[in-house]
């Protein structure tokens, strides 16, 4: 997107943020994609949730747990980001 309208969707920086985390750097990372890096802390914690129970031998059906709420609200964070991504100022410190 960024290539055919010059303005950045949520996930442009993203897959250089993962790379940023994955090298310790997690301040180059919050400069790629800020929400890249809270959505994969997210994804590690659901992670880890989910071994737990396994390992306790009460198995998490992740699949029941994502509501239609849930990712309802996934959907207007993402358009909320991307939103704020465009605006003059917030560019600067959310562009890619």
């Amino acid at each position: 997107m960024l290539a055919l309208t010059g303005l950045p969707c949520p996930f442009c920086g993203g897959l250089r943020a993962v790379s940023d985390v994955l090298a310790g750097q997690p301040l180059a990372a919050l400069g790629s994609n800020a929400l890249a890096v809270v959505l994969v802390g997210a994804a590690v914690a659901v992670w880890g949730v989910w071994l737990v129970a396994a390992l306790r031998r009460r198995p998490l059906r992740l699949v029941d747990a994502v509501t239609d709420r849930g990712a309802l609200a996934l959907a207007v964070v993402l358009a909320a980001f991307t939103v704020v991504r465009w605006l003059p100022g917030a560019s600067a410190v959310l562009g890619p």
